[in-house]
């Protein structure tokens, strides 16, 4: 993937953040053709279940699942995901070097304070990467803007800018989703119990999409915001 462009660049926070927020959506744009990468900024060392060598086995796994082109993850440190010049450049690189057309990256009020973290970051890097003047570590990148970037749902809830229908998705999202089996549910698990380890959190991810895709007459849906207006196309609907 060295000189091959991506269409969209999903950022998360820890392995497992894409898959939970927007997984169907992520399968439903692989399908329609375009090449779609995913970007994880820590590795999740500070997980209370599993190791480095089980999410890694199970980012694999999960990413084949998904179909998707690209993946990565720059590992910075779990837990205490910086906003400083050093990892806004780290970031800037990947999307001069990809030059992604949509950028996705979680919400920026969440219960993780990575998530927050992380939602600032990609938002800083995304202006700082169109800047002439901003320099990186590799001179041969030249400026570059994504034209829109999209924050995913984690767990705070927010009013949507647009659902996204995943009906014919969710249950290869569930799949994609349930990958990371060191995460969540299992009876048989000695492991601690986390927020996302109970069978209930299984649960809410099922009932979300079933609410968000209720709100648009659909079995399924993933919410997204923009912080910018986006176009109506009327076309969508006179087509039918």
């Amino acid at each position: 993937m060295e000189n091959q462009k991506l269409d969209i660049i999903a950022f998360g926070a820890h392995p497992d953040d894409v898959e939970l927020s927007m997984g169907g959506t992520i399968i439903s744009l692989v399908e329609k053709g375009f090449k779609v990468g995913i970007i994880d900024l820590t590795q999740g060392e500070l997980s209370s279940r599993g190791n480095l060598e089980t999410r890694k086995k199970e980012t694999e796994k999960a990413s084949k699942i998904l179909g998707i082109h690209y993946r990565e993850n720059l590992k910075f440190k779990d837990g205490s995901i910086e906003i400083n010049e050093n990892s806004i450049r780290r970031v800037v690189e990947v999307i001069r070097k990809f030059q992604p057309k949509i950028v996705f990256a979680p919400y920026f009020v969440d219960r993780h304070p990575d998530h927050e973290s992380s939602a600032q970051l990609i938002k800083e890097s995304v202006f700082f990467s169109g800047l002439k003047n901003f320099t990186t570590k590799n001179k041969s990148l030249k400026p570059y803007r994504p034209k829109k970037v999209f924050y995913f749902m984690q767990t705070y809830p927010f009013e949507p800018t647009f659902v996204y229908d995943i009906s014919s998705y969710f249950d290869m999202k569930m799949e994609a989703v349930l990958a990371y089996s060191s995460q969540f549910y299992n009876p048989q698990s000695k492991e601690p119990e986390t927020f996302i380890s109970r069978p209930e959190f299984l649960n809410y991810l099922r009932a979300r999409a079933e609410f968000y895709g209720f709100q648009i007459g659909k079995q399924y849906g993933e919410p997204f915001y923009c912080e910018e207006k986006i176009e109506f196309d009327f076309q969508v609907y006179l087509s039918k």
